[in-house]
């Protein structure tokens, strides 16, 4: 489980410097001109991909077992930091209060976000699924 926790960590750290880097790419090139939703709609693909191969990474560097709950840990470290970094983010970063930054969640573009960040914090456990069936 230890390995879990801290490939949780790490896989967090992976994503979340790329979605800062792709969300930046994200408000700057593409929403200026397009709708919020459909920005994200253009993004998520991208991170989803990045997602997948840093989780397949992770799991492999930090020899995360093909074990349920050490996948489901992995994925539920990396969605809690990575929840935390972003609420801190829009707090602190860009001035939204708390209750307006879950607020946006129910918008479009933040429940497709937050749909994305699912899958990613499911990815580690989806790998391990995917082994199973291929072997």
């Amino acid at each position: 489980m230890a390995s879990a926790l801290r490939a949780g960590s790490v896989y967090f750290a992976l994503v979340f410097t790329a979605g800062f880097i792709f969300g930046t790419l994200r408000n700057f090139v593409i929403l200026p001109r397009l709708e919020p939703h459909l920005a994200v709609l253009i993004e998520l693909p991208v991170i989803l991909v990045i997602c997948w191969f840093a989780a397949k990474w992770t799991v492999e560097k930090f020899a995360v077992p093909a074990i349920a709950a050490d996948r489901l840990a992995m994925g539920v470290v990396a969605f809690v930091l990575l929840m935390l970094a972003d609420t801190i983010l829009a707090t602190a970063g860009f001035g939204r209060t708390l209750a307006g930054h879950l607020r946006s969640f129910a918008a479009p573009e933040g429940a497709i976000g937050l749909a994305g960040q699912m899958l990613f914090a499911l990815f580690p456990y989806l790998l391990m699924r995917r082994r199973t069936v291929d072997d």
